[in-house]
């Protein structure tokens, strides 16, 4: 049996990137998926998969997330998993970052999770489960940056742990999960910038920089009921950069 047979899953950044990966696996592994993007184009793709809808979501709206949460709940009947994985990235050093820099930053990386938790996590403890995932990042937990991003992502770190605390008793899971250097088209810039990216790989253990086929599986697992006694968890998957 499929692990995720007759859930309906919600994944923001659907429609590129780790995402994508994570909307393509989800719908293989017998979900409903909603991906909810901004990126219109993305979305017209994924959306002729096979049990998956494309949705226009700005995570950085709380208007937004309630209509998106109030539509799916009643076109659906139950929302079992959110996926809070858009974001955006910035190198900008802390010296170079503005006040706009700032706040660009937290109201997409961190506010977009809190407000997709918000909206969402009332139904699921309506029907007493569910599962959330918020990504965040390995910067989250090592002094790699010093500057918006890192910050953001620490604040998923925290607004994760409390929420699952706050929604344990009634069924649903929150946890995180802190990816390393992805290969994505986010991290475009990274192959850009001087070698950097080729730095990363050498003082990655494992040798290599993560794919977003190894998100989207972490993800799988913690979004499943193989999954079901874990809450309040945070899983790293930096190819062991963050243990050095």
């Amino acid at each position: 049996m499929r692990k995720l047979t007759d859930k309906i899953a919600v994944v923001t950044g659907g429609a590129s990137g780790m995402g994508k990966e994570m909307v393509k696996l989800f719908q293989q592994e017998g979900a409903t998926v909603i991906a909810a993007d901004v990126n219109e184009e993305g979305l017209k793709i994924v959306g002729q998969w096979t049990d998956v809808q494309g949705i226009k979501l700005d995570v950085s709206s709380d208007a937004d997330w309630k209509e998106a949460a109030k539509t799916i709940y009643e076109q659906h009947g139950q929302i079992d998993i959110l996926v809070n994985n858009a974001g955006i990235t910035s190198e900008k050093p802390a010296e170079e970052t503005t006040v706009e820099d700032w706040e660009l930053m937290m109201k997409i990386n961190s506010f977009g999770p809190f407000a997709g938790m918000k909206h969402i996590a009332p139904h699921m403890a309506e029907q007493g489960k569910g599962s959330i995932v918020n990504i965040s990042s390995f910067t989250a937990q090592v002094g790699l940056g010093f500057n918006s991003y890192s910050a953001s992502k620490g604040a998923v770190r925290a607004i994760s742990k409390a929420a699952s605390t706050t929604y344990g008793k009634q069924g649903v899971r929150v946890n995180a999960v802190f990816p390393g250097v992805i290969e994505t088209p986010m991290t475009k810039d990274l192959k850009e910038s001087g070698g950097m990216l080729e730095q990363l790989e050498a003082a990655t253990p494992l040798g290599r920089l993560g794919q977003a086929e190894d998100i989207a599986k972490a993800v799988l697992f913690l979004s499943s009921d193989d999954a079901a006694y874990i809450t309040g968890a945070e899983l790293v998957i930096d190819g062991g950069f963050s243990a050095q």
